[in-house]
């Protein structure tokens, strides 16, 4: 086949390979970490070098650095859906923060063992000033899962610098099986240890 036949990811979505790298590709994405830049590049903090998002996640993951998406309204929303979520669970995402989210996509997102966090109403990255710059520590996580309850909230601390905010988010695990997913992982973890139970 020429080149020109795999004209898009769509074509290419077999390959997990291909599809990681199409992750955020979207030549119309605003990354706020370089607010000069459209399309899929972010800023590697430890050096401020700008590269793809793909490299710079292959640098964390290999530093192992788990990463947070800082988001704005219905994330996810016009997302294809089968790799929305599994792409950024390959490129080291372990939490997603929005102000809102697509039904499925958040969904989706617990099935990959990302969690999912919203922002209390009124607040958002901007009003918490928060930059993506910060390191997060997320506690009471383990509780919220546990001890499953809608409409929990955990405190979130973002830290730059000297520089500290903390905040609490909405636990965007929304049933009993989600929780019991995120618990395992993923879905995938999730059903293996269920059909593995049930072998013994």
């Amino acid at each position: 086949m020429k080149p020109s036949d795999f004209n898009s990811y769509g074509a290419r979505r077999g390959n997990h390979e291909v599809m990681v790298r199409g992750t955020f590709a979207n030549v119309r994405l605003r990354n706020k970490l370089v607010p000069h830049i459209e399309g899929g590049y972010t800023r590697y903090l430890p050096t401020g070098e700008e590269m793809s998002i793909f490299d710079a996640s292959a640098k964390y993951i290999a530093e192992k650095i788990s990463l947070v998406i800082l988001a704005g309204k219905e994330y996810g929303s016009g997302s294809s859906r089968d790799w929305a979520a599994k792409g950024p669970k390959l490129l080291g995402v372990r939490c997603v923060i929005a102000e809102s989210y697509e039904r499925i996509h958040r969904s989706n997102l617990v099935g990959m063992g990302i969690l999912p966090l919203q922002f209390r109403a009124g607040e958002n990255a901007e009003s918490l000033h928060l930059t993506g710059e910060e390191v997060f520590e997320i506690s009471g996580i383990r509780d919220a899962v546990e001890d499953f309850t809608t409409g929990r909230e955990i405190k979130v601390r973002a830290s730059h610098g000297d520089k500290t905010t903390e905040f609490h988010a909405l636990v965007r695990i929304d049933t009993p099986v989600e929780a019991q997913y995120y618990k395992n992982g993923g879905i995938l973890p999730f059903v293996l240890r269920q059909l593995v139970t049930a072998k013994n």
